[in-house]
């Protein structure tokens, strides 16, 4: 037998004389044929897979790629166009960006005003024309957590102090903390944030429109930013066409709805009463935006009513609903919203009907029925204690001593409970034994912030006859002194931090921010003088929480560096850098200038308003929240603008920018925690 005959190939290379190399490629081609074809059918899809997925990554990365090309390109672009085209503007004007960059709004006068001027044009200014070059854009990598709010578990928004305690300072070891494992959407309310497995059940949105709109976060490639004296701007018109723009968004995309969301150009419902048009009247009639505040009124006669089944929560409905009628009528004398507060109030009493007479969180307002939370049969003590002014001003009016007999009972309850520290309350209280619980941490951030706020202002609402509101009010701010009040080491910073059984926790809301306010409004009305210094030392923390960060705009919590060192004062965990264009900050800001007549607390407002129109202003209309204010490339659109932002944000933004101290005076109008302002009854005879 033979054995069959070998087939070999051999690979030769001639060279010729001129070097130039020739092989048998045709030969070696065939080779690798074969040993492709010597592969199992397994081996060689394994092998095709593996070359798709390098061919997905690569058209993946492309976008990043080009896009960091791009950055070189754009700075390249602003060194050309700084050659060519520097322009003269006055010596020592501040760069400042304007509220729309590359579009310039179309100016409109308002109401005792002179002429208006975009805020982002430069205006002709006398004087030597010396070029002054604007920073160039930063471009930093993007943060990649998009992540929302913290996720808050029944203890509320104190998610370092309930549960498993922490060293007080770990939170300031690693800047960029540790994220959460899951991530869960909550709703977020005034002086409480929740998860959304437990609010009360709100609507899905609807009528979803295609198309989602840019945010205007940065001037167009080929544009330089110019500087801009600001004493050349009309502020004030600033936040009208600010608030126009915003208005535009809601009018076009959400009316008549709770919430616009300006990305993807639809709403949001939550109760399904008009949240955002109802908390702007009172914003838009200060403002003399009398045509937006006409079509609006015109919904509320036509379009608004409270006879439907769905549940509401209490505390929500009555400061911005309830407080925003209230306030309406007050400034327009128009009998319509006082019809409309007292068919809505008589609909909430329901939720008043319980063992201890503590109220229930929810109420259905088409039903008559009331009830708490799925989860608990306890009620939040902000909830429970920041009513009472509307409630209050609504007997006021109607001559019915019903509603002021039902929530002064609540706070004749408090004042008399066990379980208080030095003045300071736990965040719970108990709809049935009417007794705290969660008892043993304290904060004056969500779920506890405005109970200490309406304790001061029912006292001055009432002409300052309530002792028993005085008394509480002035032992809780002691106890925020002994027990909250603490410095940085670096800058040596005032903050409020929170106390979870005896162990300080240097944490602090947003939230928080309402307290300089509050304490200058005690200082005014004859209260200690050391409470007004303790609120110019939280003014400027609440401000360094803005300008700390690369965006200008605060994170919804911080944490503070006790360490003396040379690091930061504020530190921002990756899952609290989110901005829910919350007002607590200019509402301090709009106090402060009132009682201290300081300009610089205007500069401070000013700078804020700026930074809301470069990195939250959407090009169709709307502001939106976003998810990252330490990441100005990036900042991450969370597609909703809550009605706060019109009804408390962008009205305490034009008082503080108005030099009229009679506008709104502070002797004779008390805010409520919605920016809603009710008059000071007159003070009874003696």
């Amino acid at each position: 037998m033979y054995p069959p005959s070998r087939k070999d190939f051999i690979s030769l290379t001639l060279s010729d004389p001129h070097s130039h190399t020739y092989n048998n490629g045709k030969h070696r081609r065939q080779s690798c044929w074969r040993k492709w074809k010597q592969l199992s059918r397994l081996q060689r899809s394994l092998i095709l897979f593996l070359l798709a997925l390098l061919l997905i990554f690569g058209l993946l990365s492309y976008p990043s790629i080009t896009e960091q090309w791009r950055g070189l390109s754009d700075r390249e672009d602003w060194l050309d166009l700084n050659d060519r085209d520097l322009k003269g503007v006055l010596p020592g004007a501040k760069p400042v960006l304007g509220p729309a960059a590359g579009k310039s709004p179309a100016p409109v006068a308002g109401p005792h005003l002179g002429p208006a001027v975009v805020p982002d044009a430069l205006a002709e200014l006398k004087g030597p024309n010396i070029p002054i070059l604007a920073k160039p854009p930063i471009k930093k990598k993007p943060f990649p957590n998009k992540r929302g709010p913290p996720s808050l578990q029944k203890g509320g928004n104190v998610s370092d102090t309930v549960g498993g305690e922490r060293q007080e300072q770990d939170v300031v070891q690693d800047e960029e903390g540790e994220e959460e494992d899951k991530e869960k959407k909550i709703v977020s309310w005034r002086g409480a944030m929740i998860e959304a497995d437990q609010a009360t059940e709100p609507s899905p949105s609807a009528n979803e429109k295609e198309g989602a709109a840019p945010l205007v976060a940065a001037n167009p490639a080929g544009t330089v930013p110019l500087a801009v004296s600001a004493g050349a701007v009309d502020r004030l018109e600033a936040v009208r066409d600010a608030f126009r723009h915003a208005w535009k968004g809601y009018k076009d995309y959400a009316w008549g709805h709770d919430e616009l969301k300006p990305i993807s150009k639809s709403f949001g419902e939550w109760f399904g009463l008009g949240l955002t048009l109802i908390d702007s009247l009172d914003t838009m009639w200060i403002m003399g935006l009398k045509e937006e505040f006409a079509e609006a009124k015109d919904w509320v006669e036509k379009e608004l009513t409270f006879s439907k089944n769905v549940d509401v929560n209490l505390f929500e409905t009555t400061i911005r609903v309830l407080g925003g009628l209230l306030s309406t009528y007050h400034l327009t004398g128009d009998q319509l919203f006082l019809e409309k507060a007292k068919d809505l109030g008589s609909r909430l009493m329901p939720a008043f009907k319980t063992p201890s007479k503590i109220p229930f969180s929810d109420v259905n307002i088409g039903k008559g029925t009331a009830h708490p939370p799925r989860w608990t049969s306890d009620s939040t003590l902000a909830e429970v204690t920041s009513i009472q002014l509307e409630f209050r001003e609504l007997s006021h009016l109607t001559q019915d001593p019903l509603y002021q007999d039902v929530v002064n009972e609540v706070m004749k309850l408090v004042h008399k409970l066990p379980g208080k520290h030095d003045g300071l309350v736990p965040m719970f209280i108990n709809t049935n034994s009417g007794q705290f619980t969660h008892k043993g941490v304290f904060t004056l951030g969500a779920r506890a912030d405005s109970y200490y706020e309406y304790l001061l202002k029912q006292w001055i609402q009432g002409g300052k006859t309530e002792d028993d509101l005085l008394e509480d009010y002035l032992q809780a701010i002691e106890g925020v002194k002994k027990h909250l009040v603490r410095q940085t080491g670096p800058s040596r910073l005032t903050f409020v931090g929170e106390l979870s059984h005896n162990r300080f926790n240097p944490k602090m809301d947003h939230l928080v921010c309402f307290l300089p306010g509050t304490l200058a409004l005690g200082a005014h009305n004859g209260l200690p003088g050391d409470h007004m210094d303790l609120a110019v030392q939280l003014m400027e923390t609440c401000h360094q929480m803005y300008k700390q960060m690369e965006t200008g705009l605060s994170p919804e919590i911080a944490h503070f560096n006790l360490q003396a060192s040379d690091s930061r004062d504020v530190v921002v965990k990756p899952a609290d850098r989110h901005n829910l264009l919350r007002p607590e900050t200019v509402e301090s800001l709009f106090y402060m200038y009132r009682y201290t007549k300081d300009t610089k607390y205007q500069d401070w407002g000013w700078d804020i308003l700026q930074s809301f129109n470069k990195y939250t202003k959407v090009s169709d209309g709307g502001y939106t929240s976003i998810n990252n204010v330490r990441d100005p490339v990036n900042p991450g659109p969370r597609d909703k603008m809550e009605s706060f932002f019109l009804g408390e944000t962008l009205k305490y933004l034009y008082l503080l920018l108005s030099d009229d101290m009679e506008l709104l005076s502070l002797d004779k109008y008390v805010f409520n925690t919605e920016a809603h302002p009710l008059p000071i009854w007159p003070s009874p005879p003696k």
